[in-house]
């Protein structure tokens, strides 16, 4: 048996209105075409479909089996097409963001509130860009967007800027280096590193600092999270370097120093990576909005 959409519409229809001259204007079409659809439908049953005999018009056992159908099955149908239709309007969908810099999180998480409630039927998901490739994943369309602060060439993804930062060296006040006005490669010889648990290519004290001097500290700790990370430097168990906008409430501490690194600091940049067709998403361009807005609020600071 061959059931269509469109005959299930049929069976609750004339259920609904009780005979087919009301179901054939409810369905906008001819009652002679209802019929006919009713008859190839009984036909391929082999089953009668409706107890013609009475006024108004009935359903047969059988008949009440395919209405109970039509009820759960259509309305399933109606909202998956809402669904469809909120899709092409831009006003559900998802944003699984993956990110390269661990610290971002605390940044994030303002916006991400923000955005919530703009948009409470986006699914909304945070991957840490650490165990897997994240901008492989963004043109596989397992994620949205990617924040990272290394922009590749890369066909449908495009890098939007979102702000600059620099990177600082943070020690405890009875470090020997917090006498110095700025710290150079050389200085995390004989130190122990407090990281995060990143590779070191994606750790910005490596990448731009200590890989290309060819310096290696005396030991790397790492450290998930950043209050762990300063109340460790706070207790002079090792030295960190963390962006700007994380400690920019402890260089006010009298447990900390802050430090830039090299003699006219470094500046690094943060991006968030999208795939180019996503761009002119409303909910997409609603969060790189928000982003916006809150690295303004970080620099002012």
């Amino acid at each position: 048996m061959h059931l269509e959409f469109r005959h299930l519409r049929t069976i609750k229809a004339i259920h609904d209105c009780g005979g087919l001259a009301r179901a054939a204007d409810q369905l906008n079409i001819t009652q002679s075409a209802l019929s006919h659809q009713i008859k190839g439908l009984e036909e391929q049953a082999g089953v009668d479909l409706f107890v013609r005999r009475s006024k108004p018009m009935t359903l047969s056992p059988a008949g009440f089996r395919l209405l109970r159908l039509a009820e759960q099955v259509l309305p399933q149908i109606e909202a998956t097409l809402a669904d469809f239709g909120n899709l092409r309007d831009g006003k559900t969908g998802r944003m699984h963001i993956a990110i390269e810099c661990h610290a971002c999180f605390e940044w994030l998480f303002p916006v991400l509130e923000e955005f919530r409630k703009n948009w409470p039927d986006v699914d909304v998901d945070i991957r840490p860009g650490l165990a897997f490739d994240a901008l492989p994943a963004l043109q596989k369309e397992e994620v949205d967007l990617v924040v990272s602060s290394d922009p590749e060439d890369l066909p449908g993804v495009e890098f939007i800027e979102l702000f600059d930062y620099a990177p600082v060296f943070v020690a405890s006040a009875a470090h020997p280096l917090a006498k110095k006005d700025w710290i150079a490669a050389e200085d995390f010889r004989g130190q122990t590193l407090i990281t995060y648990p990143v590779e070191r290519s994606r750790l910005d004290v490596f990448s731009q600092l200590l890989i290309p001097a060819k310096v290696e500290p005396a030991a790397i700790r790492q450290v998930e999270l950043t209050a762990v990370i300063l109340l460790l430097v706070a207790s002079n168990r090792g030295v960190a370097v963390l962006p700007d906008w994380v400690v920019r409430e402890v260089k006010y501490s009298s447990d900390y120093v802050t430090r830039p690194l090299t003699e006219t600091g470094i500046t690094r940049r943060l991006y968030a990576a999208i795939r180019t067709e996503d761009r002119n998403k409303p909910f997409m361009q609603n969060l790189l909005s928000l982003a916006g807005i809150e690295a303004r609020k970080l620099q002012a600071q």
